[in-house]
């Protein structure tokens, strides 16, 4: 198990990573000892520990991969992971989930949560049963969460997704968006800087159409056939989340347009792989989702300890190296995006 194979930093890596079953919930036993090269007191009372995790879908390569980086982090720092999601992106399901984690007695909550008003009373539930809350992937500003473990600036997505597009399209022409989730706030925060981008930068860009395909895949491809279709000199596309990425790419394979309507997305590397190098794709902005499911752990830790968040010493790894904590918005950050290509994505084990 490991953050990528680029990183070749001071943090141990487990030999394997456990296989999450949808509908299952994934355990590290605590009274682990951190690895070799974990500061020294980095997992100190972390023993008596449990943190959970509820993303939006369990399942997909994405949030598997941030499963991926808590257990690393349980395992070195000594507490408890659990993980589990609903198998459909659904906010009900989700819910239920979540209420099952607070009559466990979780000493931390994390949530990615579908719909973010709806949770919100969930999460000020499980802050009355004495439970610590926080976001992370996806924030539920309008909470009680004591902290959003965020995966790169609103203001640093939106304008990559912008700029990396653009710059295949030729800086001009026509493009739609293909998002997920009509609630998540996290893509609706992106999309609105997209919009503003393109308009003040970008005078000969428009934005014609944003669809929603939940979290489905298949649904992204059609509805990206669909506004090709309709749209007859769109030139570009944007898969705002893991699953639309793949998803406008497969549509634009599928209609021999390859060169002639671009796109890029939020997709996990090896997802996108096959399209950066057929030309369908031509840039993946994302991050170090394994590191964000590290530095959520990590995080659970610092809040059942009432430790500093701002204090990042611990956090000895490359792919850690320009975490930022902002007191004043409790947002945690993860740093900035990373831009994909048929270059550099292979380097990815996610």
């Amino acid at each position: 198990m490991k953050i990528s194979r680029k990183i070749t930093g001071a943090l141990a890596l487990s030999a394997a990573a456990a296989v999450v079953l949808a509908g299952c919930t994934s355990r590290n036993e605590p009274g682990q000892s951190a690895a070799p090269g974990a500061s020294e007191g980095a997992g100190a009372g972390a023993e008596d520990i449990t943190i959970a995790f509820v993303p939006k879908l369990q399942g997909i390569p994405y949030f598997e991969a941030m499963n991926t980086g808590g257990q690393q982090a349980a395992e070195e720092l000594g507490f408890e992971w659990l993980y589990q999601g609903p198998t459909t992106a659904d906010a009900a399901a989700q819910a239920d989930i979540v209420r099952s984690f607070i009559q466990q007695g979780v000493d931390v909550l994390f949530v990615a949560p579908n719909d973010p008003n709806s949770m919100a009373p969930l999460l000020e539930e499980a802050q009355a049963a004495g439970i610590h809350v926080a976001t992370t992937d996806t924030d539920a500003p309008d909470s009680v969460r004591e902290v959003f473990v965020s995966q790169a600036s609103v203001e640093g997505i939106g304008q990559q997704l912008t700029d990396s597009l653009l710059e295949a399209m030729g800086g001009s022409g026509k493009y739609a968006i293909v998002s997920c989730g009509e609630t998540a706030a996290n893509l609706n925060a992106w999309i609105e800087v997209q919009e503003e981008y393109t308009a003040s930068e970008y005078p000969d860009a428009e934005i014609v159409d944003i669809v929603y395909a939940g979290e489905d895949q298949a649904m992204a491809t059609q509805m990206a056939t669909d506004l090709m279709n309709s749209h007859p000199d769109l030139t570009g596309l944007v898969g705002e989340c893991t699953s639309s990425a793949p998803g406008v790419a497969q549509a634009v394979e599928d209609a021999d347009r390859i060169g002639e309507v671009f796109t890029v997305g939020l997709g996990t590397p090896q997802s996108m792989l096959p399209y950066l190098e057929s030309g369908a794709s031509s840039a993946s902005i994302l991050w170090d989702v394994e590191a964000l499911g590290y530095l959520t752990g990590w995080a659970g830790v610092q809040l059942a300890n009432e430790g500093d968040l701002g204090d990042t010493s611990s956090l000895e790894n490359e792919a850690l190296s320009e975490v930022e904590y902002d007191e004043e918005t409790g947002v945690l950050l993860l740093g900035p995006p990373t831009v994909f290509t048929a270059e550099n994505a292979g380097d990815y084990d996610y």
